[in-house]
């Protein structure tokens, strides 16, 4: 008789031991288990993208603030004039 996939899933979760008298509902369970094991997570949840998102924009709004200030504009502007009036 051939193996289904849930036993062998299950089998690998328990150390090679296959539940011979498990419920099949045991048994899938443990092969999902075993499934989320052994593979590694790729991507971000959603939570994740809320916190990246929200971490973005704050990062945005300094930034806007930092190049907004009297200091950063007047530095940004006698740089433009100073190429502009560059001789070549």
């Amino acid at each position: 008789m051939e193996t289904r996939f849930w036993d062998r899933a299950a089998g690998a979760l328990r150390g090679g031991r296959l539940f011979t008298g498990a419920p099949a509902r045991r048994a899938k369970w443990s092969a999902w288990w075993a499934g989320r094991l052994g593979r590694s997570d790729r991507g971000m949840t959603t939570s994740e993208y809320a916190v990246g998102t929200i971490a973005a924009c704050a990062f945005a709004a300094v930034l806007y603030k930092v190049v907004n200030s009297g200091p950063v504009l007047s530095a940004l502007q006698s740089l433009v004039e100073d190429a502009l009036d560059a001789k070549f």
